[in-house]
């Protein structure tokens, strides 16, 4: 989708000014924040990948004035009450008001350690071999879907050259809709500055994206 979160070569948000050794929360509720964030994805009720697209669904004028934390948060109570573990009602009281849906998996202290270790792999087999091979030309499709995807607005229609078959992963333009993983080539493409930005670029700079074959096709 074109949403708030989608900010590559958008002017007029001013400059990006890194913290000098900034720290990992700001604030003690950010801590709480990730922690409850983390518990709830870990019931099993929704995917990573629709985690993601219920924070690029925030509207516009909440997405950009909330913090990071702020907006997991935001987007947490969208996927509780998507999924029927919580109620409206319950969020504007703060208290539970009928019961919920029960979650398939509770994260216990003692499986932290172990959950976050192992993360959450998403490659995965395919039948077929990838479509693009390393070094040839590909145009990247132009398409401004109302659901999730990972192609971003800067790098639609543009045409690069593959750098890098990364394997096969599940395709998250799907996998966030319920639509199940159907796993596909994930590729490298590089693109040039003038091709990514148009005239006046710098010509000794490149662009990199990752790209699911679908987005992809031959010049």
């Amino acid at each position: 989708m074109n949403g708030p979160h989608d900010l590559g070569g958008q002017h007029g948000l001013g400059p990006i000014a890194p913290e000098k050794d900034e720290p990992y929360f700001h604030a003690e509720w950010e801590k709480r924040a990730l922690g409850i964030t983390l518990s709830c994805g870990a019931f099993g009720a929704w995917t990573l990948d629709e985690s993601r697209h219920a924070r690029e669904s925030l509207p516009p004028p909440i997405y950009l004035s909330a913090s990071y934390y702020e907006i997991w948060v935001r987007a947490l109570e969208t996927l509780l009450k998507r999924h029927g573990f919580i109620t409206q009602a319950e969020l504007d009281t703060g208290h539970m008001l009928e019961k919920g849906r029960e979650p398939k998996r509770v994260l216990k202290a003692e499986m932290v350690a172990g959950v976050l270790a192992t993360g959450g792999p998403c490659d995965r087999p395919v039948d077929r071999p990838p479509r693009f091979a390393v070094g040839q030309t590909v145009r990247t499709k132009n398409f401004n879907p109302k659901t999730h995807t990972r192609l971003p607005r800067y790098a639609r229609a543009k045409v690069g050259v593959v750098e890098a078959v990364q394997g096969s992963f599940v395709f998250p333009d799907d996998n966030a809709h319920g639509k199940g993983e159907n796993p596909q080539w994930l590729y490298t493409v590089v693109f040039d500055a003038g091709e990514i930005w148009g005239e006046g670029a710098d010509p000794t700079l490149t662009v990199s994206i990752d790209a699911w074959e679908s987005y992809l096709e031959r010049v």
